[in-house]
């Protein structure tokens, strides 16, 4: 137990592990880096936290008896939202950009989308290219799926196609992937 001036521990910190008085068990197994674990008395065991001026952690509550280890608890928490934090910051996010076509595009049109398509995939954002069918245009479906397979193909060389074209409902859709850098 600490009699130094440092700020208590919070509370909603203190609901992950008990620590120090707050460990009900009356034997525990205690675990020091470089020795055998071993079990002893929770009185023993806070006496010797406190002779290292440190704390008594328990760690694993379910076990028998329950496991602790003698540590600084404060910059263990500090380490874990350290560790916590950048992971947090390495996981990329994946951005969906939607481009929508009729199945009667013309070439100008075809062409200003797929640039578009372009720089979304250069960003690094995935790409869903569709065909919206409107009234009696879902006769077009041949035309739809010829103008999705062409997208991607000019696209080839920026992305990877990740399904075939499908018909869910009035839309025919098409996902392409950014390739790795």
């Amino acid at each position: 137990m600490r009699k130094d001036s440092r700020k208590p521990v919070r509370k909603e910190d203190n609901d992950q592990h008990k620590i120090n008085g707050k460990i009900t068990a009356r034997e525990i197994r205690l675990v020091v880096e470089g020795e055998e674990p071993q079990v002893m008395s929770l009185s023993a065991a806070l006496q010797l936290a406190e002779e290292q001026e440190l704390d008594l952690v328990e760690i694993s509550p379910n076990a028998v008896p329950p496991v602790c280890k003698i540590m600084d608890y404060r910059k263990f928490l500090y380490n874990q939202k350290r560790k916590q934090k950048e992971l947090k910051a390495k996981q990329s996010k994946v951005v969906l950009k939607e481009i929508r076509f009729g199945p009667n595009t013309d070439d100008h049109d075809f062409q200003f989308k797929l640039t578009h398509a372009r720089k979304f995939l250069e960003e690094g954002s995935k790409v869903k290219a569709y065909v919206f069918f409107r009234g009696r245009t879902i006769v077009f479906k041949d035309r739809g799926e010829i103008l999705l397979l062409k997208f991607v193909q000019e696209l080839a060389d920026l992305g990877t196609l990740e399904q075939m074209p499908k018909l869910e409902g009035k839309r025919m859709i098409v996902m392409i992937n950014p390739k790795k850098k």
